[in-house]
């Protein structure tokens, strides 16, 4: 690391702090020939790799202008966006993989997108799990009812669960 002071090339770390976010780390460093002290940001490096081979770096803006378009008309927000881009985010860092191909992270949005807005949850599965009929859209549909049956039983059955609890410690 190059001193931006007087460009030595050796500096000493003085101080190392995670980001807020912990997604990157932030280090306080001294030059041991000027003796000034700066900060440096280190972030792990991640690469979408997109259908013609070229690796290109991860980007939230893109995520949240492709889901925004499955979006359009429904009532999600911006900050709305930007939660599920970090979520999305984050589900792929998890992963410890440095690249990723793009059609993966299409892939890795649906789940946040399924729990935000199903309608554009069924936009954006239309494109990224090819969709050719209506039977594609029909299935679909009928997989989103089915686990919305589930939970509603599950939560059903948790909330009679407290009840008798509750009951039976009366």
């Amino acid at each position: 690391m190059y001193c931006p002071f007087c460009r030595n090339p050796d500096s000493r770390v003085v101080d190392s702090r995670m980001a807020d976010d912990g997604s990157a780390i932030r280090r306080r460093r001294q030059c041991p020939e000027c003796g000034r002290r700066f900060t440096t940001v280190e972030t792990t490096s991640l690469s979408v790799i997109k259908r013609s081979g070229v690796g290109e770096p991860f980007s939230r803006i893109k995520i949240i202008n492709g889901v925004r378009k499955a979006c359009q008309g429904r009532p999600v927000t911006e900050d709305d966006l930007a939660m599920l881009a970090q979520e999305v985010e984050e589900n792929i860092r998890s992963s410890g993989a440095a690249e990723i191909d793009a059609h993966e992270v299409g892939l890795a949005i649906l789940g946040p997108l399924q729990k935000l807005d199903e309608v554009a949850y069924l936009r954006f599965a239309s494109v990224y799990q090819a969709f050719e009929s209506l039977e594609d859209f029909e299935s679909a549909i009928s997989l989103l009812r089915h686990e919305a049956e589930t939970a509603a039983a599950e939560n059903a059955a948790k909330v009679a669960k407290g009840m008798s609890s509750e009951k039976s410690s009366l």
